[in-house]
């Protein structure tokens, strides 16, 4: 692993085409690192990106890299929804950098929308974000597409495709500046005993390689006539699969088989709304963090991590404090819920969250 991330230095600082290991040197797998810092879903939301990296001591006040030799889990989506995804993909290909030079690492992994903006499923793009593409030739390009296409209503297709939407497109292609930056990334990784990855393992998916997952992932968006039927659409593959952050305690036995196939402590997903706090399922098996950064939902900036490190129990920095993660869903998770409402700006969106465990677990409550 030095020897590769030696080969990942060198193409990194000397500006050369090789800016991170190729799919074929990174095996997805990690041993013997010392501290982790997992960060959910982002949604295009720089500032909050910003002030989650830095209550972890990642990066600095200029935005550069201070994790040493961290490693730093970004889960998946970065993009869509809020209005600057690009800065945001722009400040974490900076950080590949700066801390591979550290001894450090950044993985960025795939997440549904990274997909969606490759193979072309835009619903979720803001109009705004396209202005952040645009260049001299935009309305060049927009006239030719518009020949080319004649469409029947011009002010709706104008309105779909607004200055800067055929550079995001080219951006986003598999041999885009920021589509090969996505395909050279992992879908699902181990580091020591944690599972991380955007959405989930199903049972379809449970006892298959971390290697083959991430390379069937990243051929399909490279050949999209592959899409159909892979696993980059499929809702129970692990860009889209929600039920070990929403299933009752029936999917604890499938937590347990895959913690056994990939030979897992526990297992770290985003994608699910995780109520405003990092959060843990079938006694810290699994682990949801998206705990809603993104402001564009609530208007409410919502700052947390979850911290790995060796011979520590996993913890939580809540607004760059630490609180320890419960060992149950009961008192303790109370306990948590109300450490880390304490701690946010008043009222805390946690605050409707703390009052409902607290009926649950008053007497009677659970009837």
């Amino acid at each position: 692993m030095k020897h590769l991330s030696y080969i990942w230095m060198l193409g990194a600082l000397g500006g050369g085409a090789l800016s991170r290991p190729t799919p074929q040197q990174s095996p997805g797998v990690w041993n013997g690192v010392e501290r982790i810092v997992a960060v959910g879903d982002v949604h295009g939301d720089y500032q909050q990106l910003l002030a989650v990296l830095k209550s972890a001591g990642l990066i600095d006040g200029q935005g550069n890299w201070t994790g040493g030799k961290t490693h730093l889990v970004q889960n998946g989506d970065v993009l869509d929804r809020g209005p600057e995804s690009k800065k945001c993909m722009d400040l974490l290909m900076l950080l590949e950098k700066q801390a591979a030079a550290a001894g450090g690492f950044v993985h960025v992994l795939i997440g549904n929308h990274e997909a969606m903006n490759v193979y072309g499923d835009l619903r979720y793009v803001p109009a705004v974000e396209y202005a952040a593409y645009r260049s001299e030739d935009s309305e060049k390009l927009r006239m030719a597409a518009l020949e080319k296409e004649h469409p029947a209503d011009p002010a709706h297709w104008e309105a779909d495709h607004p200055l800067g939407y055929f550079e995001h497109r080219q951006a986003f292609s598999p041999d885009g500046l920021y589509g090969k930056w996505i395909l050279g990334h992992d879908t699902v990784i181990r580091i020591n005993d944690t599972l991380f990855l955007h959405g989930g393992i199903s049972a379809k998916y449970a006892s298959m390689k971390i290697k083959d997952i991430n390379q069937r992932v990243r051929d399909e968006l490279k050949d999209q006539t592959k899409l159909a039927g892979g696993i980059v659409k499929d809702q129970e593959g692990p860009l889209w699969y929600r039920g070990l952050a929403q299933g009752d305690d029936s999917l604890e036995p499938l937590a347990d088989k895959v913690l056994k196939s990939f030979t897992v402590d526990r297992i770290v997903i985003g994608h699910t709304y995780a109520n405003a706090a990092i959060t843990p399922r079938f006694n810290g098996k699994v682990i949801l963090i998206d705990i809603g950064l993104s402001r564009v939902y609530d208007g409410v900036g919502k700052v947390g991590c979850l911290v790995l490190e060796m011979g520590v129990k996993p913890y939580v920095l809540h607004r760059g404090s630490r609180i320890e993660l419960p060992d149950d869903e009961g008192k303790d998770l109370l306990r948590y819920l109300k450490q880390a409402a304490n701690l946010d700006p008043a009222p805390s969106p946690l605050l409707r969250r703390i009052g409902e465990l607290e009926a649950k677990l008053a007497p009677g409550g659970g009837r």
